[in-house]
């Protein structure tokens, strides 16, 4: 079953263009609409977007679709895509919507659909709707957007909660938040000084295009020169939709999703919330994660296992296992006793539980884990042919694979959400992994171009 619409991460392109053109759009809120009324569901939808300025007229589109089948939506406006995750859940909706394309630049955005209880829609269910998307577009469609107004109770809502969340105070705590001119905005720097930190903002003054310029979990130049001069105890780095989050330590050192997951489950394990029942203790990541984050856990008696990139893969292998905590290397963390999504603000909340429990800062928590090489190539190629059908790639995959034995990993395979092919090697040896994802670029871009 191929999809045609859906990626990892929903629906996602240039703005404007297909599959995010008007029509294609509207008749996603169609389908969307007719897949609710089919089951029954609350006849209300709960849309929001990030800072993109094609975020509005993507959002009434959507809207305008639902409206033919008399499903009504709820605006809530600038907010994050765990957000609208919380108020699928919480509230009297048959699903969720958030207008982001997350870490893409402003040209590009996207649909991401979210259920009633706020996950992620599965592969089999994203196809149907694509079904229904093209029958609504070849039926024809006159296209009547819904205006829409944005109700702030609803971010209050999902501010209210995270804070909830927290068990105490973060007075005399610096912070150093970068917004990424994105969903976290207004709320990120909001959140922590109502729970007493010192915040000082960057990155969040959004005007339509700068988000993700320069700034965010993609950029922490700017982030670690704040933290150094500010003398800050942390700097967080959000992205687009403040679904991950990355850190940096009084000292300027990186603290990854990897990272993140080693610290909570440490902490979470040494006051038995790690596993479920009497289940052994297993943390669920991607085929990304370091080795050293796994062999870190080993040592520590917790288990860790990998699904495909993707939070909601690493969610449904949560689900399956009765995980408590799983998520990405960039920063998509899942603390299922709280949320069905990765979520920033979350995972910011749950990091500085650490801190100020532990008393030890996060250069010191950071401290627990050996970090192997890495080398991640992103190579744009003309030709998405299936990686097993390459025999030159595969060639020098397992000719990699012997050099390192035990002592390394090389993935290769295709972006969810770009036209790239991504080659990733880690090993002991930092020059061997160095020239083995040279080698295997090499061969991937004489097999389908550049």
């Amino acid at each position: 079953m191929i999809r045609q619409l859906f990626g990892t991460d929903g629906i996602r392109g240039v703005a404007g263009e297909a599959p995010l053109d008007p029509a294609t759009v509207f008749a996603v809120g169609v389908a969307l609409g007719r897949w609710i009324s089919n089951n029954h569901l609350d006849a209300e939808v709960v849309i929001g977007t990030d800072t993109r300025e094609s975020g509005q007229w993507i959002a009434e589109h959507v809207a305008g679709g639902l409206a033919t089948l008399q499903v009504r939506a709820r605006f809530a406006g600038l907010t994050t895509t765990p957000g609208v995750a919380y108020l699928a859940r919480t509230g009297a909706f048959a699903a969720g919507v958030m207008i982001s394309a997350s870490h893409n630049p402003y040209q590009d955005n996207g649909i991401k659909v979210l259920d009633h209880a706020g996950f992620k829609l599965p592969d089999a269910q994203e196809h149907a709707i694509e079904q229904e998307v093209f029958a609504a577009l070849e039926a024809g469609l006159e296209l009547k957007p819904s205006p829409l107004s944005p109700d702030d109770s609803l971010d209050r809502l999902y501010v209210d909660y995270l804070a909830s969340t927290f068990p105490a105070r973060l007075d005399g705590m610096r912070i150093v938040v970068d917004a990424a001119n994105g969903s976290a905005s207004h709320i990120g720097p909001a959140l922590f000084e109502s729970l007493g930190a010192q915040v000082t903002s960057i990155g969040s003054s959004p005007n339509g295009r700068n988000i993700n310029l320069d700034c965010g979990s993609l950029h922490l130049d700017r982030l670690r020169k704040h933290v150094a001069d500010s003398g800050a105890d942390i700097g967080i780095a959000f992205d687009g939709d403040a679904d991950r989050a990355l850190f940096v330590t009084q000292s300027g050192q990186l603290v990854d999703g990897d990272a993140v997951m080693l610290i909570t489950a440490e902490f979470l394990h040494s006051r038995d919330r790690l596993a479920e029942d009497d289940g052994a203790p297993v943390v669920v990541s991607t085929v990304m994660s370091n080795l050293g984050l796994e062999r870190a856990l080993e040592e520590r008696g917790i288990a860790m296992v990998r699904t495909p990139v993707g939070d909601k893969y690493v969610l449904a292998e949560m689900l399956q296992r009765g995980a408590r905590l799983g998520g990405e290397q960039s920063g998509h963390v899942i603390f299922r006793d709280y949320a069905t999504t990765g979520d920033g603000l979350l995972t910011a909340l749950r990091v500085l539980e650490v801190v100020q429990a532990t008393g030890k800062s996060l250069d010191q928590l950071r401290g627990g884990m050996t970090v192997y090489p890495q080398v991640l190539l992103n190579l744009r190629v003309k030709r998405r042919k299936p990686l097993d059908q390459l025999p030159l790639l595969q060639q020098a995959i397992r000719a990699a694979e012997l050099e390192f034995g035990n002592s390394g990993r090389v993935l290769v395979r295709f972006s969810g959400t770009e036209p790239l092919v991504r080659v990733m090697v880690e090993g002991a040896d930092a020059a061997l992994v160095e020239s083995a994802a040279k080698r295997i670029a090499q061969v991937a871009r004489e097999e389908l171009g550049e």
